[in-house]
């Protein structure tokens, strides 16, 4: 099958200058990971910077949606401005805010709580979303005492528990989220997303949201819904604020589970950058089965290619 000269190959290919200059001439907009495609931990990637501004140079609208629900919009803000990178907070889609603006569009009855097992991130954007909550980083500090006679109170007027990434995760969270989601009539269970790692330092992956999740999860018997990538929940609100058809977007990404598999559920073109969590011996091996458009082995060489 031929595109603009560009013979598309049944799996994926290597991005070469001339799938570069096809790829960039049939997309409106860039939506970009974080995590392992910006930066790592809080260390820019090289050559970022010169690339996202390349593509800004050409009038391509840029979009960053991050699955790590620690921040908030404006948060996350303020970690591109401390990078050096100027992004606007309209232009940050995080699982924090999806999360929030779930409940909103599905009428969550504003006198019942959610509870939060994650970081000040879900807090603040629930807050602004003008819900009540509690858990959070606050309950990262308490502990049981299990003993002869003991009840674990639990507010019978929370009607949600999200699960996002929380280094403050203990046992005292999980029996109140478990209990909320069991005895709690028509109590939701939201997941912020389920990556099972995450680029939190520069040096290291480490545990995801999906180890809390997986927790909640084996106490309740229940799944989740889950309202970061690969669901498409978040692209409803990027149609509405970009007017971009989906068509003409392109999903980068450096990992196949969440971000390559968004942007293939909502019907993005997909590039897989392989500066984070998927190496190439991954995306060839024979048992995997979400295949990118294109992929490269970072941000700056896919724009660099354009220059050639």
């Amino acid at each position: 099958m031929m595109a603009n000269g560009i013979e598309k190959e049944a799996a994926f290919q290597r991005l070469t200058p001339q799938s570069a200059r096809y790829l960039v001439e049939s997309v409106d907009a860039f939506l970009f990971d974080c995590d392992g495609v910006i930066w790592k931990g809080d260390k820019i990637i090289e050559g970022v910077p010169e690339a996202l501004q390349f593509l800004r140079s050409m009038g391509k609208k840029l979009v960053f949606v991050t699955n790590n629900s620690t921040k908030s919009r404006k948060k996350y803000a303020k970690k591109f401005s401390m990078l050096g990178l100027e992004v606007r907070e309209e232009e940050i889609f995080c699982s924090s805010f999806a999360a929030a603006m779930f409940l909103k569009l599905n009428n969550f009855p504003r006198e019942k709580k959610v509870y939060v097992i994650g970081e000040e991130g879900i807090m603040e954007e629930l807050t602004l979303a003008g819900f009540e909550c509690l858990g959070g980083p606050e309950d990262g500090k308490k502990n049981i005492l299990l003993k002869s006679d003991f009840h674990f109170y639990h507010d019978k007027s929370v009607g949600a528990v999200i699960v996002g990434l929380d280094q403050y995760i203990n046992y005292y969270k999980i029996q109140y989220a478990t209990l909320c989601i069991r005895e709690n009539p028509g109590c939701l269970f939201i997941a912020t997303n389920r990556d099972a790692v995450g680029h939190l330092t520069d040096l290291q992956e480490w545990p995801g949201a999906g180890c809390m999740v997986a927790a909640v999860c084996g106490s309740t018997q229940r799944e989740p819904i889950v309202v970061g990538k690969p669901s498409t929940f978040m692209m409803d609100f990027l149609l509405q604020r970009f007017q971009v058809d989906t068509s003409r977007m392109c999903m980068v990404g450096d990992r196949l589970d969440t971000d390559i598999l968004f942007g293939q559920n909502s019907g993005c073109k997909t590039l897989l950058v392989l500066s984070g969590v998927t190496n190439l011996s991954v995306l060839q091996d024979p048992s995997n089965n979400i295949h990118p458009d294109f992929y490269a082995d970072n941000l700056y060489d896919a724009v660099d290619l354009l220059r050639r």
